[in-house]
């Protein structure tokens, strides 16, 4: 029954209970694709919020963990290991999307947004039933995942002290209305998993969140979080429209998420073995529900649309699915990926520790998180 220090946190090599909070999100979202209306009550469309919060907390962390033991952030690692992460399962799924709108009747619909899809500009295709189309939240991602590690090195290359000032100003900038098509609602709740890596990577930034990584801290924020989910519609007509419903949502969960990190009854419950099963193959999941929700027509017919059996058969079509190509190609591309960065990719020496009278911008060299 205490806080964790600092010194834990940057220890922290593995983030189980961020995988149980994915499997969470994953079953909110294709429950609320495929078991509504009975699923309406759970708001599980703002699932996929979830998911930015997170990702921009484990790939903001894993560079700055990175320069602090190397003393810089390698783009050309980073980039490979997203390009070995993100494109095959997502090209697969995008694949067997065409192949079922061809046999379908729908090949028409698929093909006049089929340049979105193979350049990730799929948030710009939001209109209409055509199929792929829940795959716009990668199309966010990658773009983040292009122009954020450019920024954070450029900032903290003229000092580190500007990186949490950077991650604000960025999330003001990115909620400029710049064009009515503009997703920037969804690049700052990125960010705002971004913001929240920053500030706790930084000591100063950490003794602030400190106290919410006590267990008594944690479960009265998850409870205080759980009860605005289960009151999103309302908030949305509160605050006058969803996007700051969703802005809310966002720093709600970045201020839960450092009980999740600590010793505590949250990251027990998220860490158990069935949900970061679930979390770890939660990318395969999301991506294939559409196509397992075909197969699970076929092989439940007993289950139909828009109930809780039917919504319960596509999810566990869509793990098996899931699981088998994390097996069979996720985590082989990833591994070939890494083996990639070693050849091609040279190491730099960690950098020289300062002498112990003068103070450094360092935290010490920490192990690299596990974590999409």
């Amino acid at each position: 029954m205490r806080t964790m220090t600092h010194a834990e946190f940057l220890a922290l090599r593995r983030f189980d209970a961020l995988d149980g909070l994915r499997a969470l999100a994953a079953v909110m979202v294709v429950f609320f694709h495929y078991a509504r209306p009975w699923a309406d009550g759970l708001s599980g469309w703002i699932g996929v919020h979830i998911f930015f919060v997170v990702s921009g907390f484990l790939i903001t962390t894993l560079m700055l963990r990175e320069r602090d033991r190397t003393g810089r952030i390698s783009l050309r690692a980073f980039y490979l290991r997203r390009i070995f992460r993100i494109w095959p399962l997502y090209y697969l799924a995008l694949f067997v999307s065409a192949v079922a709108a061809y046999q379908s009747g729908a090949w028409d619909a698929l093909t006049k947004h089929l340049p979105h899809f193979l350049l990730f500009m799929n948030e710009y295709h939001l209109q209409g039933n055509e199929p792929f189309l829940h795959s716009w939240t990668i199309g966010i991602e990658w773009k983040f995942y292009m122009v954020w590690p450019i920024v954070l090195i450029g900032v903290s290359a003229i000092s580190t002290k500007l990186r949490i000032p950077l991650g604000i100003a960025a999330i003001a900038l990115v909620l400029v209305p710049y064009s009515d098509a503009w997703p920037g609602i969804h690049y700052s709740v990125l960010l705002i998993g971004a913001l929240l890596a920053l500030v706790l990577h930084s000591p100063r930034g950490y003794a602030l969140m400190r106290p919410l990584t006590h267990p008594v801290a944690g479960v009265a924020a998850a409870i205080a979080f759980v009860f605005l989910h289960m009151h999103i519609p309302g908030l949305t007509v509160r605050l006058g429209d969803q996007e700051h419903a969703i802005f809310v949502y966002a720093l709600a969960l970045a201020l839960v998420m450092p009980s999740l990190l600590a010793p505590g009854p949250g990251r027990w419950l998220l860490s158990l073995r069935p949900l970061v099963y679930i979390g770890e193959r939660s990318y395969g999941l999301y991506l294939f529900q559409a196509i397992a929700a075909g197969l699970a027509a076929v092989l439940t017919p007993w289950a139909s649309a828009g109930n809780l059996r039917h919504g319960t058969a596509v999810v566990l079509v869509s793990l098996l699915v899931a699981d088998y190509l994390y097996k069979r190609l996720e985590q082989p591309m990833i591994n070939l990926g890494r083996t990639v960065i070693k050849r091609y990719v040279p190491k730099r020496p960690a950098p020289v520790p300062a002498p112990a009278s003068e103070p450094s911008t360092s935290s010490g060299a920490v192990p690299e998180p596990v974590g999409r």
